[in-house]
């Protein structure tokens, strides 16, 4: 794999594998807490602080195949600009115009899931705790969530403006994923 191709999904491919960090630290949260009330066997039933813990992580376990696919969707679509606009120019004879960076353009992806799984880990805890705490870190999940979907449908819409018609909005869309991003931090 060349340079570019690698430095094109660099920061997405961190974010997943922190996310796999992080599940694995629910994982051991539920071992840890079965082997502190069943003893060295692993069981599913148990105290009710168990019961809490193996739910937020089933919870959470549950929502992640969604999140990577939509971190990946959005990361990978909304920024896909690169080849097939330069090959779209070319081949009209247009003049070649400056695309920018690949790498830049994943960043609102990126951000946006790095604070998931912030939220994630704010819901887990809050979990442990009384339910109504976990609230905030479920609401804010399903919001990062639908801003990953946005991003992944404007690249979609974006891909096909410029294979139907020619136009691309991508600069648009990067302004507006990189001015949105920062306000997922707000309540």
């Amino acid at each position: 794999m060349d340079q570019e191709t690698v430095g094109n999904v660099v920061l997405l491919a961190i974010v997943t594998l922190i996310s796999v960090i992080q599940n694995g630290f629910f994982a051991h949260k539920v071992e840890h807490e079965s082997k502190t009330q069943n003893g060295r066997s692993f069981q599913r039933t148990g105290t009710l602080a168990f019961e809490r813990v193996y739910t937020a992580n089933q919870n959470c376990v549950d929502a992640y195949p969604t999140f990577l696919v939509m971190l990946w969707s959005a990361g990978l679509l909304c920024s896909q600009g690169g080849r097939f606009e330069r090959r779209l120019f070319v081949e009209k004879t247009l003049p070649d115009l400056q695309l920018g960076s690949g790498k830049l353009r994943r960043v609102p992806a990126a951000f946006a899931g790095l604070m998931y799984l912030f939220v994630r880990q704010k819901y887990f805890v809050g979990y442990l705790g009384e339910r109504r705490q976990s609230t905030p870190g479920y609401i804010f999940g399903k919001r990062i969530i639908l801003f990953l979907f946005l991003m992944s449908l404007a690249g979609i819409f974006n891909y096909y403006l410029i294979l139907f018609f020619g136009s691309d909005f991508e600069n648009y869309i990067k302004t507006i994923t990189t001015t949105i991003s920062p306000l997922l931090l707000i309540p």
